[in-house]
C-alpha cells in the first residue's frame, strides 16, 4: 500500500509551468528518491506535499485519504535551506518547534534528551544557533524534523554540509527510521546515495516525470551489454580473437593483469565472448557493467536536450 500518491499534478506560476501532469507513488516503509536537475519541479512538488502551496489541478492522497490539513502533523520536512532562529538557544528552539508539532513539553523534553544523547550533543543545549557550525545546525534541524515520529519524512539534500563521518551518521539514522516504519521521500543530487538508500525513484525534468520505478529494475532496464574482462596473456592476441560481434571500448594494464571493456553487439552472448578469447588468453574474470544511476540520470536528461545542465542541486 502507498503512504502517499500524487496524481496528475499541475502547477503554474504566471507563464511558467512548474509541474505538468506529474504522478508519483510512495510505498509504505520505503525510501523514494525524487530526482531532477535545476528547475525541474522537485521543489514545487515538495511544497505542494507540505501544503505550503496548492496544485492548480490533480489529486494528492495520504494513507488512502485525500490529503488534508491535519495530515501535516504526520509529515516531517527537512528543507535544503535550513530555518533555525540564529539568536535562540538550541534547547529552547528545539522545544518550541516540537510543541508546534503537537508534542507536550514533557514528551518533547524526553525525546530531545534521547536524541541529544544519541548524537552526543548534550553540551549544545544552552548554545545559541549562531554559535554552531552549519553541520552542527543541521544535526539540530534533523532532530526536530524527526522528533514527532512522522509517518512520512521528506528530506531535501539531507547530507549537505556534513563531513563524511556525520553524513554516515545521518545515513544510518535514515535507514533505522525506515526499519522502524517511516516512509521517506529523499531528494538529492548525490546519485551514489540514491543507489545506496533508495528503493524507488522518480526523475522529473522540465516539469514532467520522465522516469519512475525501482532502482534495481531501472538499472537493469538500461543495461548496455557491456562487460569488463580481466585476463593475463598477450593483449594483441586478445584483440585479434575478438570477432565482429564485439566492440573493444577500452583496454589497459594493471600490474600483470590486462583489463578490457567490451560491448557485445547484435545477439552476441558472454559465453560466445569467452569461447572466442579463452584459447588465446587466461581469463581471470568477466563482469557485466551495469550503468549507475548517475549515468542513467545524465543520459535521460541529455535526451531531453538539456545535456549542459549537469548540476543536480535545486
Amino acid at each position: 500500500m502507498d503512504i502517499f500518491s500524487a496524481k496528475d499534478i499541475v502547477k503554474k506560476y504566471d507563464k511558467h509551468t512548474a509541474l505538468e501532469g506529474v504522478s508519483i507513488s510512495v510505498k509504505k516503509n520505503s525510501i523514494f528518491g525524487l530526482l531532477g536537475p535545476n528547475g525541474a519541479g522537485k521543489t514545487s512538488l515538495i511544497r505542494i506535499i507540505n501544503q505550503i502551496t496548492g496544485p492548480d489541478s490533480g489529486e494528492l492522497f495520504f494513507n488512502g485519504q485525500k490529503l488534508q490539513q491535519n495530515h501535516i502533523e504526520r509529515i516531517g520536512y527537512l528543507p535544503e535551506e535550513r530555518g533555525l532562529y540564529k539568536k535562540m538557544e538550541v534547547g529552547e528552539q528545539a522545544l518550541y518547534l516540537a510543541r508546534l508539532k503537537g508534542l507536550s513539553r514533557q514528551d518533547a523534553t524526553k525525546r530531545l534528551k534521547y536524541w541529544f544523547e544519541k548524537f552526543e550533543i548534550t553540551t549544545w543545549w544552552n548554545k545559541k544557533i549562531e554559535e554552531l557550525s552549519k553541520g552542527m545546525q543541521q544535526k539540530v534541524q534533523f532532530i526536530v524534523t524527526v522528533l514527532h515520529e512522522p509517518e512520512l519524512l521528506i528530506l531535501d539534500e539531507p547530507f549537505s554540509g556534513f563531513d563524511p563521518i556525520n553524513a554516515n551518521l545521518i545515513k544510518n539514522e535514515i535507514l533505522e527510521l525506515k526499519e522502524k516504519g517511516t516512509s521517506i521521500i529523499f531528494s538529492t543530487h548525490n546519485m551514489a546515495s540514491v543507489e545506496e538508500l533508495c528503493d524507488d525513484i522518480a526523475l522529473i525534468n522540465r516539469s514532467k516525470k520522465i522516469l519512475e520505478g525501482s532502482v534495481k529494475d531501472i538499472r537493469k532496464e538500461h543495461r548496455t551489454n557491456t562487460y569488463k574482462v580481466e585476463f593475463t596473456g598477450n593483449i594483441i592476441s586478445f584483440t585479434n580473437a575478438i570477432w565482429t560481434g564485439c566492440e573493444l571500448l577500452e583496454k589497459h594494464t594493471e600490474g600483470n593483469v590486462n583489463i578490457a571493456t567490451i560491448k557485445l553487439l547484435y545477439d552476441a552472448t558472454p559465453n560466445q565472448l569467452l569461447q572466442a578469447i579463452m584459447p588465446h588468453v587466461m581469463v581471470n574474470g568477466l563482469q557485466e557493467i551495469i550503468p549507475s544511476m548517475n549515468d542513467i540520470f545524465i543520459s535521460k536528461v541529455s535526451n531531453e536536450k538539456i545535456a549542459s545542465e549537469s548540476n543536480f542541486t535545486e
